[in-house]
């Protein structure tokens, strides 16, 4: 997105961090830190509400993803609600703080360190392997559907384009590219399984529910777009779906249906399951989970009795407020 938004979600992601920190140590050490830590995270809760903000043209008209442009709108007033609850009080919202923070050191490097995204001393680098490994991966589902479009290069430098011939002739390229290889939202549910007090394994079988079920789902989502783009198999309401996401190659109508629409509305019912589904194994996610509605809807839920999961027992309770 730019410079300086990748300059900014550092920022923020350190703040977050020296935030956690802050606020572990002092718990640990008996010294009383809190508003220090409470400071230096409602700092990083305005910066990333500012972060989200200047990415919604970015999600909307680049990007052309309503979903994620209707998120980070959504996202902005949160994270600026968030800083005030947490500044007042609201220290459960420490345990998303600190998750975030993970989220942005596990993601970020795929996007804006050169050694990992363009790699160095002629090795590819970490982000090739992943995309071009979910590349053949999607492949193998293509071939096992019937269809053969050859492999070539995408504009990154990598074999990670699927080149389609149409029946008239036209040419169609499926790139296949970061947010393919599901590592957005392994980062995420990595970050929050990280972030809470539970044992250690506990922490582990809820990551091996979530990060191999992100990833499959992920490689049959990217089969199934470039089939259908490649194809034009969802050539619906052309009009209507040019209009909307502000297009005028025809051709792109079938990806725009099956990516920007159906997978990414799909992608929201499917975190909502493996959320449910790590928290069976992690019932100390429910703290975060409530924390993220209350900032929603301004209300506290209990989501221990709506998805009758056990709650197990947390230093930090929803609700919790601290007074210096």
């Amino acid at each position: 997105m730019g410079v300086l938004s990748d300059a900014l979600i550092w920022v923020v992601m350190l703040l977050f961090a020296a935030a956690g920190v802050t606020e572990w140590y002092g718990r640990r050490s008996g010294t009383d830190l809190m508003t220090p830590a409470r400071t230096t995270a409602t700092i990083a809760w305005v910066g990333f509400g500012l972060f989200w903000l200047n990415s919604v043209p970015f999600w909307w008209f680049e990007h052309q993803s309503f979903v994620e442009a209707l998120l980070a709108l959504i996202g902005a007033p949160a994270c600026f609600y968030a800083a005030y609850e947490l500044y007042t009080g609201r220290t459960t919202l420490f345990v998303l703080s600190r998750a975030i923070a993970v989220m942005g050191f596990i993601y970020l490097p795929f996007e804006t360190i050169p050694a990992i995204t363009v790699g160095g001393l002629s090795l590819p680098a970490p982000r090739q392997y992943l995309i071009e490994v979910t590349t053949v991966i999607t492949g193998w589902i293509i071939s096992a559907a019937g269809y053969s479009p050859a492999l070539v290069e995408s504009p990154e430098g990598f074999m990670a384009t699927y080149q389609w011939t149409l029946s008239d002739g036209h040419i169609y390229n499926v790139y296949i590219v970061l947010a393919c290889t599901g590592l957005g939202s392994i980062a995420v549910f990595s970050g929050l399984i990280a972030a809470v007090r539970a044992p250690l394994n506990r922490k582990l079988r809820a990551l091996a529910v979530a990060v191999p079920i992100i990833f499959v789902l992920n490689v049959f989502r990217t089969a199934f777009i470039s089939i259908a783009a490649g194809n034009q198999l969802m050539h619906w309401f052309p009009d209507a779906v040019l209009f909307l996401f502000g297009e005028t190659n025809p051709y792109r109508v079938s990806f725009l249906v099956s990516d920007r629409i159906l997978s990414q509305l799909g992608a929201v019912v499917a975190l909502m399951a493996i959320t449910y589904l790590v928290a069976r194994q992690l019932p100390e996610l429910l703290t975060v989970l409530e924390d993220v509605l209350y900032l929603l809807t301004g209300e506290d839920h209990d989501l221990q009795a709506a998805l009758e999961l056990p709650r197990e027992p947390v230093a930090e309770q929803p609700g919790a407020r601290h007074s210096d």
